[in-house]
């Protein structure tokens, strides 16, 4: 069975897991965790994301973020590729670091977010790593201690995290760390990290009871939430992929990018083809990157062969291309589809 495509848009908040290929470790000392943290703090801050919680184990970790205008998989991509290749590089490896691709599970806000803030800081204490709540306020390696005051980074949403609890901090403190001990002897809890449809209605007891009453409710593995609102997420995603089958129908593909952008920027189709690192060009690509990946869904693959470049090195271009589009107002096509030379500032 094929799978899945990702579900993400602006705002969405996504449980995010990251596992080494065949289980093996992605973290063999202090300095590899102090590789990822910094890697994941520049690239939560550079893109505007929310970083609610967040844990590293041995041979896996765990985020929970909400994405701002920057796509999930841009953000991931280029955390994981950066962190590979310098992992490999440093142990003298090659291949793959990670399991397949990493797992993300669009949530609820409203109904989850407060749960799954205490199950992924509770993972070192769930696996024995520290043994009680004074040891997990000082690890190191999870952002229950950034909450707690006892260390800093100026990329996680401690803020936003303590309001939930109080209004006043000392007393948001109290009431996040009483929560978080409240959960120490629940356990591994399933439904926060698969099956969509008991997720979505609380377990299988729920399920069974709504089946027994001829109740059916929507799930989905890669939503958390209610019923309503797995449709409604399902609903948008079908629209945005539409979009872009639309657009391509249309004859919008990676010719017409190349056309366009060539257009705007009066660089010559042959020169943003082939490599070069003069910044005009440099410019041209990262917006053909840009467009050809969020716009019209091409693979980075596919864009990479054409580009003469490797599958990273889109997905950084495409970050760029991102923000000169938003800072010039670039736009690949007007909101009535037509194909005339339509660019904006």
């Amino acid at each position: 069975m094929a799978r899945k495509a990702r579900i993400d848009a602006p705002g969405a908040v996504h449980h995010i897991i990251i596992r080494g290929i065949e289980h093996k470790k992605i973290f063999l000392n202090d300095e590899d965790r102090e590789n990822f943290v910094g890697r994941l703090g520049k690239i939560i801050a550079d893109t505007k994301t929310d970083c609610f919680a967040w844990v590293l184990m041995l041979n896996h970790a765990h985020l929970l973020l909400r994405t701002g205008v920057v796509p999930l998989s841009t953000l991931m991509r280029r955390l994981l590729t950066g962190y590979a290749v310098s992992f490999n590089r440093k142990y003298r490896r090659h291949g793959q670091l990670f399991q397949n691709r990493y797992k993300s599970i669009l949530c609820q806000e409203n109904i989850y977010l407060k749960e799954l803030i205490r199950y992924i800081h509770l993972n070192p204490v769930r696996a024995s790593i520290i043994a009680d709540m004074k040891g997990l306020d000082k690890y190191a390696w999870s952002g229950h201690s950034v909450i707690m005051g006892k260390r800093k980074n100026n990329w996680q949403a401690v803020d936003y995290v303590l309001k939930i609890f109080d209004n006043y901090r000392a007393k948001a403190r109290i009431g996040y760390r009483l929560f978080i001990k409240e959960g120490i002897d629940d356990g591994k809890i399933p439904d926060l990290t698969g099956g969509g449809l008991i997720r979505s209605t609380g377990g299988w007891e729920q399920v069974k009871l709504l089946r027994k009453s001829n109740i059916r409710l929507k799930g989905d593995e890669r939503i958390l939430g209610d019923s309503d609102f797995v449709l409604e997420v399902l609903k948008t995603s079908r629209e945005q992929l539409q979009h872009k089958y639309e657009l391509k129908a249309c004859g919008y593909d990676f010719s017409f990018v190349i056309d366009r952008v060539a257009g705007q920027t009066r660089i010559k189709k042959q020169d943003i083809l082939k490599a070069g690192k003069q910044p005009k060009i440099v410019e041209a690509r990262s917006l053909v990157c840009y467009f050809a990946h969020q716009k019209l869904g091409i693979t980075t693959v596919e864009i990479a062969q054409k580009l003469g470049i490797c599958q990273s090195a889109v997905s950084r271009s495409s970050f760029r291309g991102e923000k000169l589009a938003r800072k010039h107002k670039f736009k690949l096509i007007n909101n009535k589809g037509s194909r005339k030379n339509n660019f904006t500032f």
